[in-house]
């Protein structure tokens, strides 16, 4: 039974999700949504661990690289205040960071994933190193770019976390929580938003129901076999493409990564900026809701309109090195996918286990999810496919697309009779244009 407030004109969006709340067995989720600056959705259900206690309003979930986003977004508001700038090399602020033929690497390039140094597997020796900053910063720092900076990309899957922590706490001389708490969760008010749960917030915190690591894992289910096959499936067909399976795996599965419990209080205590952030969906939707209206939310702006114009700008079309899709990387976002509805100009971040928040500057629409049952891949799974096609379904009809005077969510709500197509309401946000290379491609 789903628990907390739906409007009317979103009743479809908590029928999908109360569909895809596991019935018989343990698994819990949360979804929040914003139109033109307004809660519409915010409801939760099911259960919070295998014990069966209910997920409740305030209860965080691990939403594995969903954090990205947050990492990102808390690194433009310091572009934004001046305290650094895109194109200027990362050793800059960040001197030890220079050697090994990475002195040149910029900003830019690692919120686009082309620097180069996804490999994490091997840069440690043991997944539980992650658990240590000053470890993770200085193997960073002794690597060497695994190709050329800028000329391709690959997902930076756990690294990302570190490239940028490092380059906040180095600005600011503050922890990453400090400064996300400082700078994001304090002014907007946000009821969870943690990379690194302190101890006295453990009691809050949603468990992992899956078979995900740790040494109490549950036996072999019917979905843990489904997970199998599929993924053997997957590994098959990156051989078939000629996909190199050993720069994904170097990305994505640090040695010992089988025997990391993702729910042991370590983890969860840990600052892993690409990977651990325990979010509520409400504050990841309400700061989604705050990028998809221009960086400006409740009279609260944390980034200016130029600056998100710079932040939106797709940097590479072509497909990554470790993850066989065009992700169109924006600084720090990938692309939202969504059957049937055109969201070119929409951008987010979404996590393993099927966690997710995106934005949609022409719709000004956002969400937030988050849950702790599925597995999927590294950028959730059909679960989130299904909400966004729901929740763009439901916003379109609600309210269609105004002129230009109204397009940033300042006007009232919009007529029925009023009807623009998306293609022309692309053109009235100003600055969101592709950059495009020489060496891209024309893909999907």
């Amino acid at each position: 039974m789903l628990q907390g407030y739906v409007h009317p004109d979103f009743g479809r969006v908590a029928e999908v999700i109360s569909q895809q709340i596991p019935r018989n067995r343990p698994g819990g989720a949360a979804l929040t949504v914003y139109h033109k600056g307004q809660c519409v959705v915010d409801i939760w259900g099911g259960t919070r661990n295998r014990d069966g206690d209910p997920w409740r309003a305030e209860t965080v979930s691990l939403s594995f690289s969903t954090t990205k986003g947050v990492a990102s977004t808390l690194l433009h508001i310091l572009v934004d205040q001046g305290y650094l700038r895109y194109d200027d090399p990362v050793s800059k602020y960040w001197p030890e960071f220079g050697q090994r033929l990475k002195q040149f690497i910029t900003v830019r390039q690692l919120l686009c994933h082309e620097a180069g140094l996804y490999h994490i597997r091997d840069m440690i020796d043991d997944a539980e190193q992650m658990m240590d900053w000053n470890y993770m910063t200085t193997a960073i720092e002794r690597a060497s770019p695994i190709h050329e900076p800028g000329l391709t990309n690959g997902y930076h899957a756990l690294t990302y976390g570190w490239l940028i922590g490092e380059l906040i706490q180095r600005v600011t001389n503050k922890t990453f929580a400090e400064v996300l708490e400082e700078l994001i969760a304090a002014p907007l008010q946000l009821d969870g938003l943690y990379v690194g749960l302190p101890d006295d917030q453990m009691h809050r915190r949603a468990e992992l129901v899956q078979s995900v690591g740790g040494k109490d894992s549950y036996g072999m289910r019917t979905e843990d076999r489904s997970q199998k096959l599929m993924l053997k499936a997957v590994t098959a067909g990156l051989k078939v493409a000629r996909i190199d399976l050993n720069k994904t795996i170097s990305a994505l599965v640090p040695r010992g990564a089988m025997y990391l419990d993702f729910n042991s209080p370590d983890f969860v205590n840990a600052c892993v900026p690409a990977a651990n952030g325990m979010f509520t969906a409400r504050s990841l939707g309400k700061l989604y809701a705050l990028l998809a209206n221009g960086g400006e939310l409740d009279g609260i702006r944390l980034i200016s309109r130029d600056t998100m114009n710079e932040i939106t700008q797709i940097q590479n079309r072509t497909m990554g090195d470790v993850i066989p899709v065009p992700m169109h990387w924006r600084l720090g976002f990938h692309r939202v996918w969504a059957l049937g509805k055109p969201t070119s100009l929409s951008f987010g971040h979404f996590g393993f286990g099927g966690s997710g928040g995106w934005a949609d500057p022409v719709r000004n629409l956002a969400i937030g999810l988050t849950l702790n049952s599925g597995i999927g891949t590294p950028f959730g799974d059909a679960r989130i496919l299904q909400i966004t096609g729901a929740v763009i379904k439901a916003a379109e009809r609600r309210y269609l697309i105004p002129d230009v005077e109204q397009i940033h969510g300042i006007g009232p709500f919009f007529p029925r009779d009023r009807r623009t197509t998306y293609g022309t309401a692309k053109k009235l946000v100003t600055g969101v244009l592709p950059r495009r290379r020489k060496s891209d491609v024309t893909a999907v």
